[in-house]
């Protein structure tokens, strides 16, 4: 029999239908009892991006959440859900114009949240009306431990935790090693954390460069610093880019012909990016919690009924929607009656562990998760680009 490649295995398993693996799962839960039901509706309000340059989060975000409501007859605890969505747009600005709308129309939680800056902005509108948000993109350091702001996805700096570890026992102690990142609070915080991490005083780490913030940078963008790190001679470099930014930086790099190994966290070559770039992205190294072809049985369950859904891989924001889907779930059931925020708040800390596709993970104490993180290379994996799971880095959080 011949052999075929994951996304061919992935696209068989989607026409056998995730009602299947659903079944499958079930049985394999033994004597659980059916859950109550009720028919009081819960309100739900999604904030992403319907245009600009994180769109694609955005429709990852909504696709992940919709995913889990399909598989669970639109359903939360119980009860029947109705999920509005609102546009986060480019900034704070525009993303608490949507809190504020979702919120006047009396949400029971909200989640989403694509532009980690934007929750910054958000943060005193969530916490004045105390209705839990449950982050499903980065969240920046600064939030870990906010009352009514939960993360199921990661803190901005764990790619960078996760990766200097690695690379402190694989980098050569004859090479050189670069960071490069933009100026602002998320970028210091992930440069201190891989140099506290890597060894601040490590000979081997030889440069930081540093770029102003911008989410479209144009073609001469990163002369100037890939100029820089040419200079530096390093063998090695992180970049901290996602979306939009990271495209155009990979793109000016090989441009550059710069002969150096590429590692960054794992929104680098996520979702449309890997398909921007093409063959160019072949050989880049990145960290994240998630990777479509982990092998487990939520994750089946979740990246076939996702594939067959819309003809494509999961990505890591899709999947910490369809987990926010699965929280949420798991929180109202645990209210009596008719669910409040603030009991929905106060039982998010009482879900315990997750089985989800990324594998294992619950809520730390300061309302982020505690999870395994992968290393990941972009390769073909058939004919098709990959973000191809290599081995498991650590566990944070």
């Amino acid at each position: 029999m011949p052999q075929i490649d994951r996304r061919q295995a992935l696209k068989l398993f989607a026409a056998l239908g995730a009602a299947g693996f659903a079944a499958a799962c079930a049985s394999d839960d033994g004597a659980d009892t059916e859950p109550e039901t009720s028919d009081v509706p819960v309100r739900i309000g999604l904030i992403a991006p319907q245009t600009g340059p994180l769109k694609a989060i955005g429709d990852d975000l909504v696709n992940g959440f919709r995913l889990f409501l399909q598989l669970n007859q639109d359903r939360l605890g119980g009860h029947p859900v109705q999920l509005v969505t609102a546009d986060e747009g480019a900034d704070a600005k525009s993303a608490k114009a949507a809190v504020d709308s979702l919120l006047g129309q009396g949400v029971l939680a909200l989640t989403g949240v694509a532009n980690s800056a934007a929750l910054t902005g958000i943060r005193d509108t969530v916490e004045n009306a105390t209705v839990p948000l449950i982050a499903a993109n980065g969240v920046p350091e600064s939030l870990k431990g906010v009352l009514y702001i939960w993360s199921d996805s990661f803190v901005d700096s764990d790619p960078s935790q996760a990766l200097a570890g690695y690379l402190t026992g694989v980098v050569p102690s004859s090479d050189k090693l670069a960071v490069i990142a933009p100026t602002g609070q998320t970028g210091q915080d992930a440069v201190d954390m891989f140099r506290r991490t890597f060894g601040g005083t490590d000979a081997r780490l030889t440069a930081t460069i540093w770029t102003p913030p911008t989410i479209t940078p144009g073609k001469d963008f990163f002369q100037t610093s890939l100029a820089e790190l040419r200079s530096s001679g390093a063998d090695v470099v992180y970049a901290f880019y996602t979306g939009p930014a990271a495209v155009e930086f990979v793109k000016q790099f090989r441009a550059e012909g710069i002969d150096a190994t590429i590692y960054a966290p794992g929104g680098f070559t996520e979702g449309s990016a890997i398909n921007d770039l093409g063959d160019e992205a072949q050989g880049i190294f990145t960290a994240m919690n998630y990777s479509a072809d982990l092998n487990n049985a939520a994750n089946r369950l979740f990246s076939t009924a996702y594939q067959r859904e819309h003809d494509l891989l999961p990505s890591a924001s899709a999947m910490a929607s369809y987990d926010a889907a699965q929280v949420l779930d798991r929180a109202i059931r645990l209210c009596d009656g008719r669910p409040t925020p603030q009991q929905v708040n106060l039982m998010l800390g009482r879900v315990g562990q997750i089985d989800s596709p990324r594998g294992a993970w619950q809520f730390n104490q300061p309302r982020t998760p505690q999870q395994r993180w992968y290393l990941r290379e972009v390769r073909h994996d058939g004919r098709v680009l990959s973000n191809v799971l290599l081995t498991e880095l650590a566990t944070l959080g």
